[in-house]
């Protein structure tokens, strides 16, 4: 049975997220959490926030006879969401955008292999 969680409008840039991500795409959910605690980036508290959320989902089920030993991380991605754009000054009377980027962190986490 699988069970999805999405994180939407994330203030973190999707290239950040990504890494982080991947860190944790096809592994057991303990062993995703143990690399999420261990890992120094900002992006791994959203990713173990949405994967807590995942886990509770298939747990939750009414249908559902999941443990949360035997889930994994099926599907793990993240999209871009929208940029906030903000100007500052720049030579010769010029303006440079600056693009305050958002992230739609995405996890699906399934029992069977």
């Amino acid at each position: 049975m699988e069970s999805k969680a999405i994180l939407r409008y994330t203030r973190i840039s999707p290239r950040k997220a990504r890494q982080v991500v991947d860190l944790v795409r096809g592994k057991g959910v303990e062993e995703a959490f143990h690399i999420l605690q261990f890992t120094p980036k900002k992006a791994a508290r959203m990713v173990e926030r949405t994967l807590r959320s995942a886990v509770a989902n298939a747990v939750n089920q009414e249908e559902s006879t999941v443990r949360e030993e035997d889930l994994y991380v099926k599907t793990a991605f993240v999209d871009g969401g929208i940029s906030m754009k903000r100007i500052r000054p720049q030579p010769r009377g010029a303006a440079g955008i600056i693009r305050k980027r958002f992230s739609h962190i995405t996890l699906v986490v399934s029992d069977n292999e």
